[in-house]
């Protein structure tokens, strides 16, 4: 992959939208969904559990998103699967095959934030999807190593931003001693308090990397389904990140029409709503996984029109 030959993500994530809902499928092999399928906990049953999932909704749904630590919970073995993973989803369906977003969370400095943007986003790597999830909580500016080879290479990042996880506020809804100036970086040079919360913070930033792009940038955020007013509880402007938000929390974790409107409101159309069990529940008959990722893109479908 290469920036002269591809088409950068935040489009080509737009596209497959359009073609086939705003869903990815959540790939995270739980000990417990991997018995439901009647399949061992072991690196056989994750390669099987995996890789039905990726044939039976390759060039069906918008993305797919393996979590990482689920297949490094198996050692270099499983590792080698969720490298086997990335391959399928290329393969899976029209052209250049389904959009992966690597569920990994990196974040860190220096060097060590360089050879995670080695890792998972440089072409050649095994481990390079279309996209990774990272963590901005040693400073924005630590992902930079990944920001500039996500360019280069026309892949994808979504930054944590406002997680569903009880104790995220206690870091997101914190208001920091500056606030974001109007190119996105930090202003009150002082170091007096000027009320910005991390989230906000988090998002202005995302927005300077987006802008312009167009239908959308390629730097998202991700904002739990279930989070209520903490949008507007935070004051922060999803509208003008113009980037894509991945969504936890659709279905089995209790986001419906009702919470994804009232998290979301005018940014929704740019929302992609993830949801893992509510779709992997009915495996593992492919024909069954269809039909409910099928249900579940049309609620979502319908709660971001």
């Amino acid at each position: 992959m290469t920036a002269a030959a591809v088409v950068p993500f935040g489009a080509r994530l737009a596209a497959a939208m359009d073609d086939h809902g705003p869903l990815c499928v959540g790939i995270d092999p739980h000990a417990s969904l991997l018995r439901a399928w009647g399949l061992p906990d072991d690196v056989t049953g994750l390669r099987e559990f995996s890789l039905r999932v990726v044939d039976a909704l390759g060039g069906r749904v918008a993305a797919f998103k393996p979590q990482a630590a689920f297949f490094e919970r198996h050692g270099s073995r499983g590792v080698a699967v969720l490298e086997e993973v990335i391959a399928a989803a290329r393969a899976a369906g029209p052209g250049a095959g389904t959009l992966t977003i690597v569920d990994a969370k990196r974040g860190d400095i220096g060097s060590t934030m360089s050879a995670y943007a080695e890792a998972f986003l440089a072409d050649g790597s095994p481990l390079a999807g279309d996209a990774l999830t990272v963590s901005p909580y040693l400073g924005f500016g630590s992902l930079d190593p990944a920001v500039e080879l996500a360019a280069a290479t026309g892949r994808g990042l979504f930054v944590l931003c406002l997680t569903s996880n009880k104790e995220g506020f206690e870091v997101q809804h914190a208001r920091t001693s500056v606030s974001p100036g109007a190119d996105g970086g930090a202003g009150g040079t002082d170091g007096s308090p000027r009320g910005a919360t991390v989230a906000a913070l988090m998002a202005a930033r995302a927005a300077v990397l987006n802008a312009g792009a167009e239908p959308l940038g390629s730097v998202g955020l991700v904002v739990g389904a279930t989070i209520g007013d903490a949008v507007a509880a935070t004051g922060t402007d999803l509208v003008a990140v113009n980037g894509p938000l991945l969504a936890p929390g659709v279905g089995a974790q209790g986001a419906g029409e009702r919470e994804l409107a009232t998290t979301f409101g005018a940014a929704r159309r740019a929302v992609l709503a993830s949801s893992s069990r509510a779709v992997l529940a009915a495996g593992p008959d492919p024909d069954a996984l269809v039909a409910a990722a099928a249900a579940v893109a049309g609620e979502a479908r319908a709660a971001l029109r």
